[in-house]
C-alpha cells in the first residue's frame, strides 16, 4: 500500500506544472486530493479526468484569504480531514527592478507568500492532529536573490523564513514543515511570469526541453514528504549556487551577474 493511500492532500495551483503533476502522481497513489486554481476550463478538465474518482477541484485564488479559506473547509465538508498541505502555487516575474510597477511586487508577495501563509492558518488544525506534513514550494531564489526576479525572490525569502520558524514552533506537535527548490523545471511559470507592468510575459527565456520535467520533480517532493524531510533543494546548480552564495558571496554575485545578463541586458 502507498504511503498516500487514503491520505488527504491540498495541492494548491494543480493545473499546470509541479503542481498538476503533483496532483496525478497522488491520484496514481490512490489520494484523497484536493486542488484550486484560476483556470475554469483547465479545472473543468481536471475534473472531468478524474470524474468518479476521490479528486476535488475548487476555484480559488490563494492571494485571498477567504479563498483560501473556502479552499480548507470544502477539503473538510468533503473528506473530513487533512494530512498533507503542499504550497505550490506560484507566480514569478521578469523585469528590473528600476522599471518595476510595485503593483508586481505586490502580486508576488501576495500569491507567493500569503498564499501559503492563509491555507496554512487554516489547515494547521487538522494537520496538527494526524501529525502531517506543510510544504512550501519555494525556490533558489529564497537562499540568493536574482536579478530581474526581485519580488520572486523577495516572496521565497519571506516564504522559507516563516516556514522555518513555524517548523521550529511545532518540533513538539509531531508536524513536519518542510520547503522545497526544484531549480528550473519544465513549467507554465516562466510564461505566466509578469513583467514591469503587471502582464504575463506569455514567453519562456530558458529552452525548456534542458530543465527537469514536472513529472520527475513531483515524484523527489512526494519522497522527500513521505521521509519527512527539512528541505529538499533538487538540482546540482541550485546546490552549488547555495553553497557559493554562503561561503563566497562577492564571487556569486558576479557569477549571477554573468549567468543572468549579456552585455548589460538582462536575458533569463
Amino acid at each position: 500500500m502507498s504511503f498516500y493511500s487514503d491520505k488527504v492532500i491540498i495541492v494548491t495551483g494543480g493545473t499546470d506544472g509541479i503542481g498538476r503533476a503533483l496532483v496525478d502522481r497522488l491520484m496514481e497513489q490512490g489520494a484523497k486530493v484536493v486542488t484550486c486554481g484560476r483556470n475554469y476550463d483547465k479545472l473543468y478538465q481536471l475534473q472531468t479526468m478524474y470524474a468518479g474518482k476521490t479528486l476535488l477541484a475548487i476555484s480559488a485564488d490563494v492571494s485571498k484569504e477567504s479563498d483560501c479559506q473556502k479552499l480548507v473547509q470544502q477539503a473538510i465538508n468533503t473528506f473530513g480531514t487533512i494530512h498533507v498541505l503542499i504550497n505550490n502555487a506560484g507566480i514569478s516575474m521578469r523585469a528590473l527592478f528600476s522599471e518595476t510597477s510595485l503593483e508586481t511586487l505586490h502580486r508576488l508577495m501576495d500569491t507567493n507568500f500569503w498564499g501559503a501563509v492563509y491555507c496554512a492558518k487554516y489547515a494547521l488544525p487538522y494537520i496538527t492532529i494526524n501529525k502531517g506534513t506543510i510544504t512550501g514550494i519555494s525556490s533558489v531564489a529564497g537562499y540568493r536573490g536574482l536579478p530581474g526576479r526581485s519580488g520572486y525572490s523577495a516572496s521565497k525569502f519571506a516564504l522559507q523564513g516563516w516556514m522555518e520558524a513555524i517548523r521550529t514552533e511545532l518540533l513538539d506537535s509531531g508536524v513536519n514543515v518542510m520547503w522545497v527548490c526544484p531549480g528550473f523545471t519544465k513549467s507554465n511559470i516562466r510564461n505566466a511570469a509578469l513583467n514591469k507592468d503587471v502582464e504575463p510575459q506569455g514567453e519562456s527565456p530558458l529552452d525548456e526541453n534542458n530543465l527537469m520535467s514536472a513529472k520527475d520533480c513531483a515524484q523527489y517532493i512526494l519522497k522527500a514528504i513521505e521521509k519527512r524531510r527539512r528541505s529538499l533543494i533538487l538540482t546540482s546548480q541550485g546546490k552549488e549556487t547555495i553553497l557559493l552564495n554562503r561561503f563566497m558571496p562577492e564571487l556569486a554575485d558576479k557569477m549571477v551577474h554573468k549567468f543572468f545578463f549579456k552585455k548589460g541586458v538582462l536575458v533569463k
